[in-house]
């Protein structure tokens, strides 16, 4: 990226038009939009590394050209929408956000596709939902906890105890489903014991019984 002042009213917002995330955005695009032969070549398009989610884009390549383009966006997003420090910007150690990591991606997405509309209705919708949205939970999560140096996780107790208590869960999960199966037992017994003997449906022709599916005469 070229740290060099820029004079420029406006930065240029900064493409995914590295050559790995060109062929993922490519074959996304294929994935809904092509032709038939197009998309069995894809295969499952559940399996295409999705930029604005970077845990799926398992190629190291394309994980560190994801990181490159976020980046970009971040300086660009900063630099352009944020005037007061307070307002919102999005802090230095954002990587070490994990929240912050999965909304940024989608917000540079979602402006990614703005800018190639045909019109300015979805650079509006981002303009009026999107960042206003994004700030306020980045804010709301983050407080002022980042505003000089990054912290350590508040929640990391938390975590640690939700990791270690991992074997209490999975008894929890483990009762509920072994009840339910019990559950389940006991309703199909009680259905079979007051299911009525099935007797065949007869009507009377000349003073005889006929089974009406049979035609045969009972009596």
């Amino acid at each position: 990226m070229d740290r060099t002042p820029d004079k420029s009213l406006v930065w240029t917002f900064p493409t995914p038009n590295t050559p790995l995330l060109a062929v993922a955005y490519r074959d996304l695009y294929l994935a809904a939009e092509g032709t038939a032969q197009q998309k069995e070549m894809l295969g499952d398009p559940a399996l295409l590394p999705r930029p604005w989610d970077p845990a799926t884009c398992q190629d190291p390549l394309l994980r560190q050209e994801v990181w490159d383009w976020l980046e970009e966006f971040v300086v660009w997003f900063n630099r352009e929408y944020m005037w007061d420090p307070n307002a919102g910007m999005i802090p230095s150690c954002w990587p070490q956000h994990p929240h912050l990591v999965h909304e940024i991606a989608v917000l540079a997405d979602q402006r990614r596709r703005a800018g190639i509309a045909t019109t300015s209705d979805l650079l509006e919708d981002w303009h009026r939902y999107a960042v206003p949205a994004f700030i306020d939970r980045m804010k709301a999560r983050l407080k002022n906890q980042c505003d000089d140096s990054h912290p350590s996780w508040p929640a990391r107790g938390r975590h640690a105890r939700l990791m270690n208590e991992f074997d209490t869960r999975l008894r929890a999960y483990g009762s509920d489903v072994t009840t339910l199966t019990q559950q389940l037992a006991e309703h199909h017994r009680a259905a079979l014991l007051a299911e009525p003997t099935a007797r065949p449906n007869l009507r009377l022709v000349d003073g005889s019984q006929v089974d009406p599916d049979t035609g045969e005469i009972l009596r």
